[in-house]
């Protein structure tokens, strides 16, 4: 490594998924295979999950934790809205389980950004000689 600089530890993508029926929004069993399969899909691997529904026709909060970090969600149906992040280090590819969330949510729009994490800010690294 050059100029004392640090690799990313980890990659986190945060996703906003909107226009997504009611029905793929409220059942927390549907919701956690499909974070698993993303999950799958992006080469991490599930260590524990916890997903609690908030009642008929309401949405869901949960996490699915990972090896490589975690996968959270928490929706909307009265809205058609989906707030996903993913974390991800090592050798897993988190961008491959927004690909398979976006997928199983069907939205009409999303948008996606990410965070380099595990980085040191520019005051803590010093300069190479």
């Amino acid at each position: 490594m050059s100029g004392g600089a640090h690799l990313p530890r980890g990659l986190h993508l945060l996703a906003d998924f909107h226009g997504v029926d009611a029905e793929r929004l409220t059942d927390p069993l549907a919701i956690e295979t499909l974070l698993r399969e993303a999950a799958r899909a992006a080469g991490a691997t599930p260590v524990g999950s916890n997903f609690h529904p908030f009642g008929p026709g309401l949405g869901v909060t949960g996490v699915l934790l990972l090896q490589e970090s975690h996968i959270s969600i928490h929706t909307w149906p009265e809205h058609g809205f989906a707030a996903v992040d993913v974390f991800m280090c090592g050798g897993a590819r988190p961008e491959r389980a927004v690909d398979v969330i976006e997928a199983g949510l069907c939205p009409t729009s999303f948008s996606c950004r990410d965070m380099l994490r595990g980085q040191l800010p520019p005051s803590i690294v010093s300069p190479s000689p």
